[in-house]
């Protein structure tokens, strides 16, 4: 097994019937800005290099952007405040995301999410979060060779994140430690980030300036071993 093997699985998931239903019906539908498109409408792999050191939590795709594009925070404004973030420091090839064939590389960085279909009204349930959870188990133990730091956007997906570090073999410490911006938790050999979720309403009320993205990006970078332009 290897992540192409596991990236392949995930995209012919459909274990969650409302998710399943809900894609599907976003892909069918469209919004009119994107009439043109064939929508992905699938569940969404994670997107990097296999030999990762640091790693990128989200929440779940946009129904208009990973959901239409089929790669992790492409296509919606979130990913752009993400993608430029991680441009500004030298970890991605470009700025912009805007389709799966537009060229965009990372460099030594993945990106995933714990849940890889998009929920109506960006809310997965807890069932189908748990229920998704052993794509990223898979994938956090096929990352582990090289896995030195990860950086978690968001409280959903830091309570998501941390069962699935526990069961692909790292120590979580007890109690779960708490979600907070800046947040740091060494989980034995893995060093864990918490971040504002890239979401509008972080980024448009200020709640999460590109600085303040920047900074944990940085922090997180340097943990895992990458370079980062100043």
């Amino acid at each position: 097994m290897n992540l192409s093997d596991l990236d392949h699985r995930i995209t012919g998931c459909r274990a969650c019937p409302r998710l399943v239903a809900w894609r599907e019906e976003v892909a069918r539908t469209k919004r009119a800005a994107f009439a043109d498109w064939t929508y992905w409408g699938r569940p969404v792999p994670g997107f990097g290099p296999a030999d990762a050191s640091l790693l990128i939590i989200g929440l779940a795709p946009a129904a208009h952007g990973a959901n239409r594009t089929g790669r992790m925070f492409t296509g919606d404004r979130s990913g752009d405040v993400l993608y430029e973030a991680l441009y500004d420091i030298g970890l991605a090839s470009q700025p912009t995301a805007v389709s799966a064939d537009d060229g965009l590389e990372l460099y030594g960085v993945r990106i995933t999410s714990p849940v890889r279909c998009a929920p109506p009204a960006n809310k997965p349930t807890p069932e189908e979060r748990d229920t998704c959870r052993s794509w990223l188990v898979e994938e956090l133990i096929l990352l582990r060779p090289t896995l030195r730091a990860v950086v978690v956007l968001g409280a959903f997906g830091w309570q998501a994140a941390l069962p699935a570090f526990a069961a692909a073999g790292w120590q979580v410490p007890r109690p779960r430690p708490a979600f907070g911006h800046g947040a740091q938790v060494s989980l034995g050999g893995l060093d864990l980030f918490g971040c504002f979720h890239v979401s509008q309403r972080n980024t448009f009320t200020g709640k999460l300036t590109p600085a303040m993205l920047r900074g944990v990006l940085r922090t997180a970078a340097g943990a895992a071993g990458l370079p980062t332009t100043p």
